[in-house]
């Protein structure tokens, strides 16, 4: 019953009635199983995977350092200010938001550029909807990449112990031509309807600042070549280099740390141990024994990247992967998983945190698109980025190993 109503939240977005969200819904979960006794507390202790916690606070110090710099409001400015055309400008954006979203937390990117990107739209007469689309798009392809992209990446990671440069060659060229695609669906959705007069109202954001920007670029470089190069717990490095940017003569600690995204790391957690809870009472083998006996057996490659991408869209991907993660003996489910659950998120709006960040940020500006609703726009182009790079993922894996044909 806990189970149930802590993945009805994560169907939802939030309790019916309450202000409770899925972080809050995770957390409680997790409590309510362990005072019922349902989880000795130290067997939940042992079911949180601290090393995907680790991996996960380390890059959002790294990301936090390019926040503080003003790195993402200046890249956003300078990106705008040569005189280009808008298609032009949609592909740089693109190309831009897709390469740092391989390299940092997909969802703080998104945070981070929404409102200047909104800004140099209004200042040139051009409408910010398919800009923010795009850096929807861009963000949840980009992050498809490599294991530190997005939150389900590095769990997967984490937990089938995938190979930092392996993973990179599977998902980094349908990543890269999946970047292509989101140019080309919404180049050519708002062809002639990129003009749009808004009045401009600046955001703000912390000013630009080239020594910290490049200490940022300096200890990201050094992270992705350790990554590459050695043995090393990523989650080690993660938080080493985390440490390095929190010894600052300029930024306080606390500034850096208050980027942090609390909730998510309190939804791991709680996820961890409501599905430790459900599987030590037999539920989860029972569950997917059921699934097996009606067909679906997610130990074949081809239904498990199905399920993947339904699943996603359903109880959103990090929920999803902690639920699959267990269950798939496939030799490459962690290639698949990464990639399904990630490009899925651009199917429907609230697939992906990084879609609902980019939206509220446009709301509180007043941004909207013309004659429908933010769903309904993200729908029209949402779904031939979606299928399409789905398309491009399968095709990719079962060439390099003939994945999804048995």
């Amino acid at each position: 019953m806990v189970f149930a109503a802590v993945y009805a939240v994560m169907l939802l977005g939030r309790a019916p009635g309450l202000a409770l969200d899925r972080s809050g819904a995770a957390v409680v979960g997790a409590t309510t199983l362990l005072l019922g006794g349902a989880l000795p507390s130290a067997a939940a202790w042992q079911a949180i995977d601290f090393g995907t916690l680790g991996l996960l606070l380390g890059m959002m110090l790294v990301s936090a350092q390019f926040v503080h710099s003003g790195f993402y409001a200046r890249a956003t400015a300078r990106l705008a200010a040569r005189p280009t055309s808008p298609e032009r400008l949609l592909g740089e954006l693109v190309a831009v938001v897709g390469a740092l979203s391989a390299l940092l937390t997909n969802d703080v990117v998104c945070v981070a550029f929404a409102p200047p990107l909104i800004d140099v739209c209004t200042r040139r007469g051009l409408d910010p909807v398919p800009y923010l689309l795009a850096l929807c798009g861009a963000a949840n392809v980009g992050s498809a990449a490599t294991l530190i992209g997005n939150p389900q990446n590095m769990l997967i990671g984490q937990q089938k112990a995938l190979s930092f440069t392996g993973y990179l060659l599977d998902g980094g060229v349908p990543a890269a031509l999946g970047l292509a695609v989101v140019w080309l669906v919404l180049a050519r959705a708002y062809r002639g309807r990129f003009v749009r007069t808004l009045p401009s109202s600046p955001d703000g954001g912390a000013p630009f600042a080239r020594w910290q920007t490049s200490k940022g670029f300096a200890v990201l470089a050094a992270l992705v070549a350790a990554l590459l190069a050695t043995d090393v717990p990523r989650e080690v490095l993660a938080l080493a280099a985390g440490a390095l940017l929190l010894v600052s003569r300029t930024t306080t600690s606390r500034a850096l740390l208050a980027e942090v995204d609390g909730g998510l790391l309190l939804l791991f957690a709680g996820l961890f141990v409501c599905n430790a809870a459900f599987a030590q009472a037999g539920h989860a083998a029972a569950a997917f024994a059921w699934l097996r006996s009606h067909g679906v057996d997610v130990g074949d490659a081809a239904t498990l990247f199905g399920v993947s991408v339904l699943g996603s869209n359903l109880v959103s991907n990090v929920p999803l992967t902690m639920l699959l993660l267990p269950a798939t003996a496939h030799p490459l489910a962690g290639p698949i998983l990464a990639l399904a659950t990630t490009l899925a998120g651009n199917l429907l709006l609230v697939g992906s945190i990084a879609n609902l960040i980019v939206v509220e940020a446009a709301a509180r500006r007043g941004i909207a698109p013309i004659g429908r609703s933010w769903a309904g726009e993200h729908w029209r182009t949402g779904v031939p980025i979606t299928l399409t790079t789905l398309a491009l993922a399968a095709g990719w894996l079962w060439l390099r190993h003939g994945l999804l044909a048995g």
